[in-house]
C-alpha cells in the first residue's frame, strides 16, 4: 500500500470536513438527491443550479464546479458550456463527467463543446467512456461500462494531454492518471455496478476534494479512495441495493482515518 497516498487521504477528508467547500453541480435528472446527500455526507455543502441565466453566478461563489451529462438538452449545454468557460477563467476546479459517452451524437457533440469552453481539471468516466471521449473504440450499453479499466490507460494518458489535467477511470480498479504520475486504488465492491448515480457521485466528490487540494491529481486519488472504502463499509452491512444507497452515505458520514488506514488498497 502507498503510504503517501494514505497519508494524503487522511489529511485531504479533514480538509473537506474542516473547510465545507460549496461545490456547484450542473448534474443530471436522476442523480441530483443522491449526490447532494454524498456531498453533505463527507462534509462539502452541495448547489445543483444549471440555468443559464445563473451558472456564471454560482461558479463565482462556488470553490468547484462539477458538469454531469447524464440527461441532456440544448439549453443545458449551452449552460455547460458558459460554466466551463467562467470556471477555468476564474481558475477554479472544473470536473467533468462524460456519462454516456459514445452513445449519442448529442453526447459526443456536448462532450467537445465543453472541452472546447474549458479544459477540466478532472475528466471522470467509466472505461467506455473514456476511450469513447478520444475515440469510437469504447462500447457502451446506456451509460455502463463494456471495458475494463485497464484497457482505457492509454486513451486516458492521451486524454490527460489533450486537457493538461486529471483524468480518472472507474473500475474493479481505479486509475488516475496525469502525465508520468499515475495512481490505482482497488477498494469498492461489485454491488455499486447495482445503484444509479455511484458514479456521479464519485465525480462530485472529485469535485470536492478538488476545491480544498491545489494539487488536482491528489484530490482526485483521495476522493476514489474515500468512495471505494466507503463502498466496502457499505456492503458490510446490507447486500441489497436499496439498503446499500442509505449505507453508502453513513459510511461516507462515518469514515475514520482509522478505518483509511484500515481499508486502503492503493498504489
Amino acid at each position: 500500500m502507498s503510504q503517501t497516498i494514505l497519508k494524503n487521504t487522511i489529511e485531504d477528508l479533514e480538509l473537506v470536513r474542516s473547510n465545507a467547500p460549496l461545490v456547484h453541480n450542473i448534474t443530471n435528472y436522476v442523480v441530483m438527491n443522491n449526490t447532494a446527500n454524498a456531498l453533505l455526507a463527507i462534509g462539502a455543502s452541495p448547489i445543483m443550479a444549471h440555468a443559464i441565466e445563473e451558472v456564471e453566478e454560482m461558479v463565482t461563489i462556488c470553490s468547484a464546479t462539477v458538469i454531469n451529462i447524464g440527461t441532456l438538452s440544448e439549453p443545458w449545454i449551452q449552460s455547460m458550456e458558459k460554466a466551463a468557460k467562467k470556471a477555468v477563467s476564474l481558475g477554479k476546479p472544473l470536473v467533468l463527467d462524460p456519462v454516456g459517452a459514445g452513445a449519442s451524437n448529442i453526447r459526443n457533440a456536448a462532450i467537445r463543446r465543453i472541452l472546447d469552453a474549458g479544459n477540466p481539471s478532472i475528466v471522470r468516466g467509466n472505461a467506455s467512456e473514456i476511450l469513447s471521449t478520444l475515440s469510437s473504440s469504447g462500447k457502451t450499453k446506456g451509460v455502463d461500462a463494456t471495458d475494463s479499466s485497464e484497457s482505457a490507460v492509454d486513451t486516458g494518458k492521451s486524454l490527460s494531454k489533450v486537457t493538461g489535467g486529471v483524468v480518472v477511470i472507474s473500475g474493479a480498479t481505479d486509475y488516475i492518471l496525469k502525465g508520468t504520475d499515475q495512481a490505482q486504488i482497488s477498494n469498492g465492491d461489485a454491488l455499486m455496478t447495482k445503484v444509479t448515480g455511484l458514479g456521479c457521485t464519485a465525480s462530485a466528490l472529485c469535485g470536492a476534494f478538488a476545491a480544498v487540494q491545489k494539487d488536482q491529481f491528489r484530490a482526485a486519488t483521495s476522493a476514489m479512495a474515500v468512495m471505494g472504502i466507503a463502498g466496502e463499509m457499505a456492503k458490510s452491512k446490507t447486500s441489497s441495493p436499496g439498503s446499500f444507497q442509505v449505507a453508502f452515505l453513513d459510511a461516507l458520514y462515518e469514515l475514520s482515518a482509522d478505518t483509511i488506514k484500515q481499508k486502503l488498497n492503493a498504489k
